[in-house]
């Protein structure tokens, strides 16, 4: 990318590098005005062009997704996708992301990486992988426009495109895949292709989106936005991954290639959920996704998830944090003399500020308590814009997620001031006054 230009920099206000070399807009406008787009016309962003892609490619490539996935691929055809789940032996989530199948024999993943290419490795099937890794860019549209402005930056009906759902569009004589799929909430594409006509794709799109009062999105609200307030737990902004924790084949592949594993190769736990990596890491259960479990083929940590069907100890809720207590905890930054608790006002996805330390990549994670009873914890906390209240996602006892439940955060990594605030259970996903992509109904809106 470096060799070609990039127009998702050219507004940028701030920029972030998130690996030598990889520039990545952080922040356009604000997050204010970046995030509220997508309710009136659409964001546009290019944030997740930083995925690992790879191929796996091979007679036995259905075998090899069907054994290392909680979803069945048997029946994934050429315009369908896979939110693709990869467990450990325990049941929890090393890796999550999309797979498309691109050819009869080979199948496009982003962001399964490394955990894929080892487990290709060691898989014994007759498959092969491929590093597609910055061969393709990723252009992600967002909101109730998002679809009138494809339309006429292609000038092509796409309406025809059911969600989870993909198909090639010929734009000026290049190829372009369009894929009804996001993380908004709301209406939501993807756009991929060759990265040698990035740069033309965007900006016929970007033309389009500014007729429609569309905002480019920056890295820093994608994480405040996507995963909290529209609910998505997401790797990393959540919870950590058991990548060094699920195997000592793996985790000797990790250490030889320290690049691909630096999320997990040096961790900072802090919040009062404390340093047991065991409470922090999670299920399929543990964050909503039952519907991507089947037990009809066998997988890796399908036993384990068997068990946790049966007997399920959390679930995800949203909780929205009391805000008298929480400016009680922001005032202690502001008296002399006084102990002061941590930093409350920062949001806990943001990457330039509480992700990243000199000491390692940095987790954040506080306990929900039900009286004096722990029932699980509670990350990924935003300011929403949209509502005007600070919020998290829980990982709770299903005892005490029924909306409304009055319940308490503890505030502060042990040997620090900690304080209670108090939280209540309130609406999943938070943003669910809006229309969810997989339930829109494209035909209200005009063809081209």
């Amino acid at each position: 990318m470096s060799k070609q230009r990039n127009p998702a920099v050219e507004d940028s206000t701030l920029l972030y590098q998130m690996a030598p070399g990889v520039l990545i807009p952080y922040e356009y406008q604000g997050v204010k005005p970046e995030i509220s787009a997508y309710q009136t016309s659409a964001w546009i962003g290019t944030s997740l062009m930083i995925s690992p892609i790879y191929d796996v490619y091979g007679p036995d490539v259905i075998k090899f997704f069907n054994s290392i996935c909680t979803n069945n691929f048997s029946k994934l055809g050429m315009t369908g996708l896979r939110h693709a789940v990869i467990c450990n032996e325990k049941g929890q989530i090393m890796a999550d992301g999309v797979a498309i199948k691109v050819a009869e024999d080979r199948i496009r993943t982003y962001w399964l990486n490394p955990p894929l290419a080892y487990l290709a490795e060691v898989s014994g099937m007759d498959i092969h992988v491929e590093d597609m890794t910055g061969k393709e860019y990723f252009i992600q549209i967002d909101g109730e426009k998002s679809l009138e402005i494809l339309e006429d930056a292609f000038q092509a009906n796409l309406h025809d495109i059911s969600f989870a759902r993909h198909r090639n569009q010929d734009v000026d004589g290049k190829t372009v895949r369009v894929i009804r799929l996001g993380m908004s909430g709301n209406l939501a594409y993807e756009i991929h292709g060759c990265m040698a006509d990035f740069a033309y794709i965007y900006d016929k799109v970007w033309a389009s989106g500014k007729k429609f009062g569309a905002q480019k999105l920056g890295l820093h609200t994608y994480n405040l936005f996507n995963h909290t307030e529209a609910g998505f737990p997401n790797i990393n902004l959540h919870y950590p991954l058991p990548w060094f924790e699920s195997g000592d084949g793996l985790r000797d592949y990790l250490y030889q290639r320290p690049a691909t594993a630096y999320y997990n190769i040096k961790r900072k736990l802090v919040g009062s959920a404390g340093e047991d990596l065991e409470t922090r890491f999670m299920t399929p259960y543990d964050v909503g996704w039952d519907f991507l479990v089947k037990f009809d083929h066998d997988f890796t940590g399908k036993e384990a998830l068997q068990k946790q069907s049966e007997n399920r100890t959390r679930t995800c809720v949203t909780l929205e944090w009391n805000a008298d207590d929480v400016g009680a905890v922001f005032a202690t930054r502001l008296r002399p003399g006084e102990e002061p608790c941590e930093d409350i006002s920062e949001q806990s996805a943001s990457f330039a500020n509480e992700r990243h330390a000199e000491d390692g990549f940095v987790y954040r994670a506080d306990q929900v308590l039900a009286g004096d009873t722990v029932i699980g914890l509670t990350s990924g906390r935003i300011i929403s814009y949209t509502y005007n209240s600070m919020i998290s996602l829980a990982f709770i006892s299903p005892a005490y997620a029924a909306e409304g439940t009055e319940l308490t955060i503890l505030w502060g990594t042990p040997g620090t001031r900690q304080m209670q605030i108090r939280a209540k259970v309130t609406r999943f996903p938070y943003n669910a006054d809006f229309i969810r992509n997989s339930d829109k109904d494209v035909n209200d809106i005009k063809r081209p």
